[in-house]
């Protein structure tokens, strides 16, 4: 069994198997998992923070999914930076780091998976095919294996927390999801660890999807369909920019299913985006509150923090 080194030492525990790993939670107390695909940046440090406040022992998985890449993506080149990482999760006060190879995780090619049905379909999912297989198949593994009280994801992935808190409720697991609000930089692009491939042009570029997020916000009295068009409108200027910004989708959605939020959505709705600068594809989103219309106001409010 694999002595446990308390993060108070300074020295998370690296683990790499499950044995290794369930000799680390021998005793743990209520667990916390924050799982990552490392590269970790100040984003993945709120998580580690929220998950320090919520539980006696937490638990940072590393491990960079192959089964949620696709032919052409940026699986090879993805940062893997593990003990940069590691000396992260110490200074965060981390007590394990989870560092799986792919045989630990896939022993053999995977004949069984989870599936995310029609919301899986959509956004990511249709730009992505098999992403979200993959997304929730790590991911019920690595709950399999820590077995946390609970997990904490970013909300900048919004469609992939809301697929992740569904598989939870499907499956009857009782583990908590929790969600982090999205981190921005000082000029607003929100962090990810692909911002890394970005140059100082593609960078200043890629800002328009923050002012699209923006712009929508700024229109949400006027209802949804002002929503729609004050953000496209940012993208399709950003088009002509140099370099361009690409945009694969622009959708304002409900949270529940990710479909289509019609004129008259009432509620939170979420306003998602995706486009690529150069080499680099981004997704960025902000939550909306439409509320019912009063006598003398107008419907619609501004509900995000961006």
């Amino acid at each position: 069994m694999t002595e446990r080194t308390p993060a108070t030492t300074g020295r998370p525990l690296v683990v790499h198997t499950a044995e290794e790993l369930r000799g680390a939670l021998a005793d743990a107390g209520r667990v916390a998992l924050v799982p990552t695909m490392g590269a970790l940046h100040t984003g993945h440090r709120t998580l580690m923070r929220l998950a320090r406040d919520r539980a006696d022992t937490v638990v940072v998985s590393v491990f960079v999914n192959p089964l949620q890449f696709g032919p052409g993506e940026d699986f090879d080149r993805y940062p893997r930076t593990l003990d940069t990482d590691s000396a992260v999760c110490a200074e965060e006060g981390v007590d394990v780091v989870f560092a799986p190879t792919v045989a630990t995780m896939y022993p053999t090619e995977p004949m069984v998976t989870v599936q995310a049905g029609a919301m899986g379909e959509l956004l990511e999912g249709a730009s992505r095919p098999g992403f979200f297989t993959g997304v929730l198949t790590v991911v019920s593994k690595l709950l399999h294996l820590v077995g946390p009280d609970l997990a904490v994801f970013g909300q900048k992935d919004a469609q992939q927390i809301a697929i992740v808190r569904r598989m939870v409720a499907d499956l009857s697991m009782p583990i908590e999801i929790v969600g982090a609000p999205t981190l921005r930089d000082p000029d607003g692009l929100a962090v990810s660890s692909r911002n890394v491939y970005l140059s100082d042009d593609e960078r200043a570029s890629a800002l328009a999807l923050h002012r699209a997020l923006r712009a929508g916000l700024d229109s949400a009295a006027d209802g949804p369909d002002a929503v729609r068009a004050a953000a496209r409108a940012v993208l399709d200027g950003a088009a002509e920019a140099d370099p361009p910004v690409e945009p694969d989708y622009l959708a304002l959605v409900d949270p529940a299913t990710f479909t289509d939020a019609p004129a008259d959505f009432e509620g939170e709705a979420v306003l998602a985006v995706a486009a690529r600068v150069g080499s680099t594809r981004l997704i960025d989103n902000t939550p909306v509150t439409f509320t019912p219309a009063r006598p003398g106001r107008a419907a619609g409010t501004d509900a995000g923090a961006l």
